[in-house]
């Protein structure tokens, strides 16, 4: 059985989490897989978005136990390269140049709650659960930390990360680290819709602005106003952003 599926409609790539038997749980085999697919959808301008989500009840719930050995018995170099196959994975999403959607039901906890987090998007079903409960084995949820901490605030990224709790999806929400939660019933039909908003808009635009947003971490304020300048000008000679002013300009 495959590690993943992939799956195109239009311009929207799909890829399953496919080890519903585990949870979904990530192993190496997995977390190349996936690797693999995104960057083949890095290569295709006909794809606008990507959806990530895991096939039977729940999206991810972490390592699995032959992964959780496998650290057990591996010393620290081997550990240091095990960890940077899924830093790896995390920075891929983040570069990608289109917009990676996690569509989370059941449970996205450990690993898969980073998987998620990683994402640019997170929509989740009203039932959905998250958690980082890695300190609960003396494990310490290190790489999403990175990401965890440009999206929620000092204070609500140490208590999630020390305690290690689960928390629903409204809570997660509310928190500010999912974008939208659904109706468990009507979840799947929700996602389409959302995600098809990226069938609307520029494509080059949207690329220029994920990769726009990202770059100016670290950046002072005027060097990213000097930056967005740059990209401003740049998008006003792309081809979308020639026709859309043209359209305008007709209606007038």
């Amino acid at each position: 059985m495959s590690e993943i599926i992939v799956e195109t409609e239009n311009s929207i790539q799909t890829i399953t989490l496919n080890r519903p038997e585990k949870r979904n749980a990530l192993n190496d085999a997995l977390i190349h897989a996936l690797k693999a697919a995104l960057s083949a959808a890095d290569k295709d301008e006909s794809l606008r978005a990507i959806v990530i989500r895991g096939a039977g009840k729940d999206f991810c719930s972490g390592a699995d136990l032959s992964a959780l050995q496998k650290i057990a018995e591996s010393d620290v170099l081997e550990n240091l390269w095990d960890a940077e196959s899924l830093m790896e994975l995390f920075a891929m999403i983040r570069k990608l140049k289109i917009p990676v959607v996690a569509a989370v039901t059941g449970r996205a906890l450990a690993g898969g709650c980073g998987l998620a987090t990683a994402c640019d998007i997170v929509l989740a079903s009203g039932s959905a659960r998250f958690g980082y409960p890695e300190v609960k084995i003396g494990f310490v949820p290190a790489m999403v930390m990175a990401i965890l901490r440009r999206n929620l605030s000092e204070k609500k990224s140490f208590e999630l990360i020390t305690q290690g709790f689960e928390f629903s999806a409204p809570e997660a929400e509310r928190f500010g680290l999912i974008n939208r939660v659904f109706a468990d019933e009507t979840f799947d039909a929700d996602v389409v819709n959302y995600v098809s908003i990226y069938e609307n808009v520029s494509r080059s635009a949207v690329v220029l602005s994920k990769k726009l947003l990202y770059q100016m971490d670290g950046m002072t304020f005027d060097t990213a106003l000097e930056t967005g300048a740059e990209v401003n000008a740049i998008a006003r000679l792309t081809e979308d952003c020639q026709k859309g002013i043209a359209r305008f300009l007709k209606k007038d």
